[in-house]
């Protein structure tokens, strides 16, 4: 009994009269890509599997316009609040032309048993910075984050660095286009808190930015630390150093579109960029519902919500 042919030696002769037409008769179209950006490969040859990418971009549309660093800054035991804060950024609509990513900021984990949930996050999620500083709230936690934030990333710097609460909600894609346009350099952004005749000496806690060379110079300026100027209202402190350093000079106020919700929750607005004091689940349970991250869950007989 004959062995049957291969399916490429089945395929000899219409490839070789193709290969005769294309050459007689150049096409204009451009070659078909395999996933991996070469050509689709011919009998005997396997498709290269070393990229998971599902689409390629025109190349003019890779290149973010600008990008941005969301540290929360939060404690290893609220968990809860992680999860969920991970999933109000992860369903959240994507900030076109915009790379940001989102980081959970401690100090060091010493209870061994919140280091070893920690450590299953990090293998879950590779989303979580641990600093090497003792765990507080307003002795220092911000500086070490600011500080550090030029050494960790500087492969791959940001335009923007941001440091925000575990109880804010913050709208991505607002922020985003609140930035388009703004100075990337001595920047200065966030809720103000007025004092006097100046309408933002510093901005509230609930979330701010600065522009990445501002972290720079936190990170480089050593009278900070060597003054004890850290210990105090972390908001605070910042523009404070700001002031007397004359940096931050390009100050955007973005209040009333941050803001600190009501006990009845009844103050939204459709514009938000950020609410603020979101300490229970009921809270956030309506801050979803507002905007609709609630809506559009297909029907099925394995839930039924009210």
């Amino acid at each position: 009994m004959k062995a049957r042919p291969s399916s490429c030696l089945l395929l000899g002769a219409p490839l070789a009269l193709l290969l005769l037409l294309v050459f007689v008769l150049p096409s204009h179209r451009t070659p078909q890509l395999g996933s991996d950006g070469r050509p689709g490969a011919l009998c005997g040859r396997r498709p290269s599997t070393t990229t998971n990418v599902v689409a390629v971009a025109p190349p003019q549309d890779l290149e973010p316009e600008l990008s941005l660093l969301i540290g929360v800054l939060t404690v290893p035991s609220r968990r809860e609040r992680r999860d969920i804060v991970r999933m109000a950024y992860a369903l959240q609509p994507p900030a076109a032309r915009a790379r940001v990513d989102v980081r959970f900021v401690f100090c060091n984990v010493t209870d061994p048993v919140d280091a070893a949930l920690v450590a299953v996050e990090i293998r879950r999620h590779g989303d979580v910075v641990v600093l090497d500083c003792a765990e507080n709230m307003n002795d220092g936690k911000t500086y070490a984050y600011l500080s550090s934030v030029p050494r960790l990333f500087a492969p791959a710097p940001y335009d923007y660095v941001m440091k925000a609460d575990d109880d804010t909600y913050l709208r991505v894609a607002a922020l985003v286009e609140e930035l388009r346009g703004k100075p990337r350099r001595d920047l200065y952004l966030g809720r103000g808190f007025p004092v006097g005749d100046d309408p933002a000496p510093f901005m509230h806690g609930m979330g701010y930015l600065v522009s990445w060379d501002v972290a720079e110079w936190v990170s480089g300026n050593e009278d900070i630390p060597r003054s004890n100027g850290t210990r105090g209202h972390e908001d605070r402190l910042l523009g404070k150093w700001l002031n007397a350093g004359g940096r931050g000079k390009n100050r955007y106020n973005l209040k009333p579109r941050m803001y600190d919700v009501h006990w009845d929750v009844d103050n939204f607005w459709l514009d938000t960029v950020a609410v603020h004091r979101l300490k229970d689940n009921r809270r956030w349970a309506a801050v979803f519902r507002y905007f609709n991250v609630t809506a559009g869950i297909a029907p099925s007989n394995l839930y039924h919500l009210p």
